[in-house]
């Protein structure tokens, strides 16, 4: 895994996680393995193997994942993740 992101939410986190998993054949084609958890009602993290980070991007910031994210109250923060041997 080299991507971890930490969402916030005013949606539940059943909404959330429904979104997420609606838009799954259209991430999956940049993304090969992923984790999502439940931190709270309004918070998740969600750790992925990105293989295309401009692809994740262009995803993440299309209009109708802004007017989703404007609309729920979504804040997105992303992180890098490296392994430590």
């Amino acid at each position: 895994m080299n991507t971890c992101i930490r969402s916030t939410f005013t949606c539940t986190f059943e909404v959330f996680k429904t979104k997420v998993m609606e838009e799954e054949p259209k991430w999956s084609q940049f993304v090969d393995d992923y984790q999502i958890a439940k931190v709270d009602e309004h918070n998740s993290i969600m750790v992925m193997n990105v293989l295309d980070f401009e692809a994740m991007e262009a995803f993440l910031t299309t209009d109708e994942m802004k007017a989703w994210n404007a609309e729920h109250g979504c804040i997105d923060t992303v992180y890098a993740l490296s392994e430590e041997n």
